[in-house]
């Protein structure tokens, strides 16, 4: 019999005697909301790729955890992150991307410079006790790491390096800081952010989702390798097979040459092939909705090529396969016949990592502190 699910925050560390989440805990709100807290105010989460902030005044905005944020390459070359949120009555200093030398808030016109600091407050004279250098946008954390730029809404969490210490080995051979974005599609998807990362942790439904994926790697090697914090899967490819039909998306690879699969703590994914390598980044939208989003990036040179659109169709393939049984495996979660499941000992033991990932950081306490004045 399946344990109650209030023992949810305990998966056993054996996975051939642990039982999966409990099936409330993909479309419960009370267990999103601690999520929101607990999770993704607490991780290093994606914001940006470098190249997207290579010059002073570039900047982004973007949304996390339910924070507005903006990220800005300062004069000095140094990338900041701050809530974009106007210090004044909350209006916004900046909307979408591009690149200029200072910050109008679009309510009441404050502006601020490139390194956060208030410049001017339009007719403030005579407010008694005002110092506009306590009025700064607040800083937000933030790090580069292989040319992907991360924010963390937690002041207190470890540093970016030290959590990517180990996955940093395995991404030498893959120049990320070099290339540049592609292009970019999101996907939104009626599931649960967790029944999608379930789904990306193992390729046990390769042969029954994805029959043209299924083609170029050779499942019986499939491997998936839990680390500290993230999740290695790898495959060799099969190559051209005597019969075959049509040519082989990868007709020929060179020996030992296989595609790698990172899954990072909570939400991000990187898929790198031979040719390209491609960002995955889940956010819920709700107990029961989530936004995928997916970004390839390239070789500048190879932009013009067909090889580059190739890539993006065959991914985006997959990537409406994985929808569409992830949004089915959403519904029938909430079927009265299913409360939690077992693991396959030879292929879900990435599943089961998360899943230990998971309870942990629910079921730890989390506060965050929030300074009364900006540090500049």
């Amino acid at each position: 019999m399946a344990p109650s699910q209030k023992s949810g925050f305990h998966i056993d560390p054996d996975v051939s005697r642990a039982w999966t989440l409990p099936a409330n805990f993909y479309f419960d709100p009370e267990i999103a909301a601690q999520e929101n807290e607990k999770i993704f105010r607490s991780t290093w989460q994606v914001a940006a790729h470098r190249s997207q902030l290579a010059n002073p005044g570039d900047y982004v905005t973007t949304e996390i955890a339910g924070e507005p944020l903006l990220l800005a390459c300062g004069a000095d070359g140094q990338i900041r992150a701050f809530y974009n949120v106007c210090r004044h009555r909350a209006g916004p200093p900046a909307t979408g991307c591009g690149s200029r030398k200072l910050f109008r808030c679009g309510y009441h016109g404050w502006t601020y410079s490139l390194d956060g600091k208030l410049i001017t407050a339009p007719e403030f004279e005579g407010v008694q006790d005002f110092d506009r250098t306590e009025f700064g946008l607040r800083p937000v954390r933030a790090a580069e790491w292989f040319g992907f730029v991360f924010v963390n809404l937690d002041g207190n969490a470890k540093p970016l390096d030290e959590t990517m210490s180990s996955l940093a080995e395995h991404l030498r051979a893959y120049p990320s800081a070099q290339m540049k974005l592609f292009e970019r599609r999101t996907y939104e998807m009626n599931c649960n952010w967790k029944t999608y990362v379930d789904n990306y942790l193992e390729g046990y439904h390769l042969a029954s989702v994805h029959p043209g994926l299924n083609r170029e790697l050779d499942y019986g090697a499939y491997t998936v390798e839990p680390h500290p914090g993230y999740v290695h899967q790898f495959s060799p490819f099969r190559g051209a097979q005597a019969g075959d039909s049509e040519p082989r998306r990868y007709q020929d690879p060179k020996t030992g040459e296989s595609t790698n699969y990172f899954w990072i703590f909570p939400n991000w994914m990187l898929n790198c092939y031979p040719d390209n390598l491609s960002l995955n980044i889940v956010l819920p939208l709700g107990a029961d909705k989530s936004l995928a989003i997916f970004e390839w990036y390239l070789s500048e040179h190879e932009f013009a090529g067909a090889a580059a659109r190739s890539s993006v169709e065959f991914s985006h393939q997959i990537q409406i396969e994985d929808v569409a049984i992830c949004e089915t495996v959403q519904k029938n979660l909430a079927s009265h016949s299913y409360d939690r499941g077992r693991y396959s000992v030879k292929q879900e033991a990435g599943v089961h990592a998360f899943h230990r990932l998971y309870a942990a950081a629910m079921a730890s306490d989390v506060t965050h502190a929030v300074p009364n004045k900006a540090v500049i």
